[in-house]
């Protein structure tokens, strides 16, 4: 199978030439692979290639699930298979191994796909840049000199790219939706325990951390949802099940949808015009659809969350650092961990029991008012980013002097829309609704009430179909 051909198929497409006996899992094996050989030079987007084991996993006879065949990778934190390394793009992690599958890898593979290799992370996933020391920079398709985002970049720039399809990915803080805004991606976090962090995780970060995927295609997110949700034995985060399968919601009208939509994050950092001009068209698109559009925004106090979030975010690096350093016999330090994680290491562990807590009742108390605040409306709209892709190096995480407050303002004064429905645990989504000037993509976030994936799928499948982004490939592509 020629490469250009094969890049212009989503999963499911790819799928259905393998069940069709149009193409076979193995001639897909090393058409992506090849892509690897050709493209990872150009974007560092793939880390540990895993052909021996993928041939292995074919030739043992694939399940039959929606994505038979379907070359797939995995990002290299929290998620794990067996016998792979997860090094978490950290010297600290490096050569970290398990015996077994988490419960979503299990579920991956019982999809149907066939992982062919992992991917870079930003050290330990902070970061909204995937330029982790231990990998070196990620670099975006669009264009190569800018960031493809993080923390799940690597993904991201390996199907914007056409070397797969559809590729793990996780958020906490925004980490799906970013790199599917900064590649021209679909970038669903679903809610609050909707898909399974077992056996080694109950709430990832406190419960902000989500596991799912990028794809390229609405269809392609909601069918491996549909194969992947649902809560694992002893798991004590609950999303009430879909009342059909997602697969089949957007096949489905959304109907008329009130939804509120604001320029300017709660936070008050600017916005770049360009990702402002994007709302404002697709405000307009969603009008001519036939839906409500209704400017408004939570109200939350913004210093109290910011503070919340940094002591969560730096609480639970600390303990993965303590837990990683004890499984491998190792300790975290300033020779083993980038400046601003060891700034992060130190903040935690600094930390008091019942600072941990008043954040935990803070973010309570967001939750709370944001879901009032849905009472009234069905979606929020925002941009996904507050700028166009950045350019590498600009986001530092080895930057002197910056503690880990600054580092974590940062972050988030880039990303100021996204962290809000980590908090809350309702289901978001990025769709690639613009393009800068430049040439880069710019994401339009979509969030829904808790538990609601369904509406979300409708609308984002209604839109796709209003503008079709599919067939937009970057420079460096197939």
């Amino acid at each position: 199978m020629k490469l250009s051909e094969y890049s212009k198929y989503d999963g499911l497409g790819l799928a259905k030439l393998v069940r069709d006996k149009e193409v076979t899992p193995n001639e897909l094996l090393e058409t992506s692979i090849e892509g690897i050989k050709e493209l990872n030079p150009k974007l560092n987007c793939v880390y540990n290639i895993l052909y021996e084991q993928a041939l292995k996993e074919i030739s043992n006879g694939l399940p039959d699930g929606p994505f038979r065949g379907v070359p797939f990778l995995i990002k290299e934190v929290v998620l794990h298979a067996a016998g792979v390394p997860v090094n978490m793009g950290s010297y600290l992690a490096e050569g970290l191994v398990f015996p077994y599958d988490t419960e979503l890898m299990s579920r991956f593979r019982k999809a149907g796909l066939v992982t062919i290799g992992t991917t870079p992370t930003p050290e330990f996933a902070y970061n909204a840049t995937t330029e982790a020391t231990f990998y070196g920079p990620t670099r975006n398709p669009w264009n190569t000199n800018h960031s493809p985002g993080g923390s799940s970049g690597g993904s991201a720039a390996s199907i914007a790219a056409g070397i797969v399809p559809l590729a793990h990915a996780n958020d906490g803080g925004g980490s799906i939706r970013i790199p599917a805004s900064c590649n021209g991606l679909v970038g669903l976090k679903p809610t609050r325990g909707r898909t399974p962090t077992g056996p080694d995780y109950g709430e990832p970060l406190n419960g902000i951390g989500i596991e799912f995927a990028l794809t390229k295609t609405v269809r392609d997110a909601a069918s491996l949802l549909d194969s992947v949700a649902g809560s694992d034995p002893g798991c004590y985060a609950y999303a009430e099940p879909p009342q059909r399968p997602y697969s089949e919601e957007i096949n489905i009208n959304p109907g008329k949808l009130r939804i509120a939509w604001m320029d300017n994050p709660l936070s008050g950092v600017s916005v770049d015009q360009e990702c402002k001009d994007v709302l404002y068209e697709t405000v307009k698109l969603c009008e001519d659809l036939g839906h409500e559009m209704v400017e408004a925004s939570p109200k939350i106090d913004v210093e109290m969350f910011s503070l919340a979030t940094l002591r969560i975010w730096a609480a639970n690096l600390a303990n993965m650092m303590d837990g990683v350093a004890t499984l491998l016999q190792r300790t975290p330090s300033e020779d083993n961990l980038e400046a601003t994680s060891w700034a992060c290491y130190k903040f935690g562990k600094e930390m008091k029991a019942s600072e941990l807590l008043q954040a935990l009742d803070i973010y309570t108390l967001v939750s709370r008012s944001v879901g009032n605040f849905f009472t009234n409306f069905d979606l929020l709209l925002s941009p996904t980013t507050a700028r166009p892709p950045l350019p590498l190096g600009e986001l530092n995480a080895n930057a002197p002097g910056v503690d880990a407050k600054q580092w974590t303002e940062q972050i988030f004064t880039y990303a100021p829309f996204t962290n809000l429905f980590n908090t809350t645990g309702q289901p978001a989504i990025s769709l690639p609704l613009g393009w800068s000037k430049g040439g880069l993509p710019i994401g339009m976030q979509f969030a829904a009430r808790f538990a609601d994936e369904a509406t979300l799928f409708r609308l984002a499948s209604q839109l796709e179909q209003s503008c079709p982004w599919k067939d937009k490939s970057p420079p460096v592509h197939f």
